[in-house]
């Protein structure tokens, strides 16, 4: 008998480790690849599941949540975690030292919360190479937030309200390789600013307020192969802005406020690719000093995008023309 009952509890203690140990997933979440990937997708959480994770997870997913923090302790229940996606949470806050606890976590997403304020040294402590934190409500960035060196290559700031981007920001990291600010309300870039990051190769500054841009901001990004500046207000860009950008592929310029550029602007862009130029909808002004553009796209149509569509915005009698349509005498230019 007693044989017997011994038996039972074992098998009984082995079953509850079974369900509750080994194989057991946070309430409202579905586990594979034995519990190293949990999904925690539209359900009514309001606190970070740390209770239920096991300490082998590697990946975690936790998305249109009810959670409004997240605090260093939470996360010390996953060592192992290599990728955390919080996509479209509540999230207000952040604790300081959040990722002490994960020292393997290389790519943390917190697109679509409701961040603005973030803690000194709150992405420290992890060999992070990928930080997202696009469609949030952050006003300012701060250089605090990542360590020195940082390893991050790839970084989302897409859809805050940032109005600058601090240089001390960015001399934190000399391997990012993806920089996104589109959707802010940037009035201006640094001069210089941009120098520490020599291994960028995609910098996108679309849907701003930039105005001009320095001359000597991307002196030192000849990595550089995509540049996006549609939808903001350039009216003037410096003769030797693109100097360096001899593997530049594709340059974004369309919905800015363009009436001319200055003469050698496009010339070292002799990468790009085809369709790799779109300057459309801007107010171009088709005078004498529309020539250098002019002639420009007659030798390189098939690099830019519907050339036909870069209309004239005056003087009146040009209205509404396609520029690469006019002639040398309705330019007034001397052949």
């Amino acid at each position: 008998g007693s044989v017997w009952l011994s038996w039972c509890a074992l098998a009984f203690l082995s079953l509850a480790y079974l369900c509750h140990g080994a194989l057991s997933c946070p309430p409202l979440c579905k586990c594979y690849r034995g519990r190293a990937e949990v999904v925690c997708n539209e359900v009514p959480l309001t606190e970070f599941p740390s209770e239920g994770l096991s300490r082998s997870t590697t990946l975690l997913t936790i998305q249109f949540t009810n959670i409004t923090s997240l605090s260093e302790q939470q996360l010390n229940a996953t060592p192992l975690l290599k990728g955390l996606h919080l996509y479209s949470n509540h999230l207000q806050s952040l604790s300081a030292h959040l990722l002490r606890g994960v020292p393997h976590l290389d790519t943390l997403d917190l697109t679509g919360n409701r961040l603005s304020d973030l803690p000194a040294d709150v992405f420290n402590h992890a060999p992070l190479r990928n930080l997202v934190l696009k469609n949030n409500v952050i006003e300012k960035a701060d250089a605090e937030w990542l360590p020195d060196n940082s390893s991050i290559t790839w970084l989302d700031l897409s859809g805050n309200s940032l109005r600058k981007i601090p240089t001390a920001l960015l001399q934190k990291l000399p391997h990012l390789e993806n920089l996104d600010l589109a959707n802010n309300r940037l009035e201006q870039i640094f001069p210089n600013s941009l120098d520490p990051l020599n291994k960028l190769e995609r910098l996108n500054l679309r849907n701003n307020k930039l105005e001009t841009l320095d001359a000597s901001v991307l002196q030192s990004s000849r990595s550089l192969t995509h540049l996006f500046l549609s939808r903001n207000n350039l009216s003037k860009l410096p003769q030797n802005l693109f100097q360096e950008l001899t593997q530049l592929k594709h340059l974004s310029l369309e919905e800015n406020q363009l009436s001319h550029i200055p003469t050698g602007l496009l010339d070292p862009l002799s990468s790009l690719e085809e369709e790799g130029l779109d300057l459309t909808s801007n107010p171009w002004l088709c005078d004498g000093k529309v020539e250098y553009l002019w002639r420009w796209l007659q030798k390189n149509k098939k690099k830019v995008f519907l050339p036909e569509t870069i209309i004239c915005a005056s003087p009146l009698s040009l209205v509404g023309r396609s520029l690469m349509s006019l002639t040398e005498s309705e330019l007034n230019l001397q052949s």
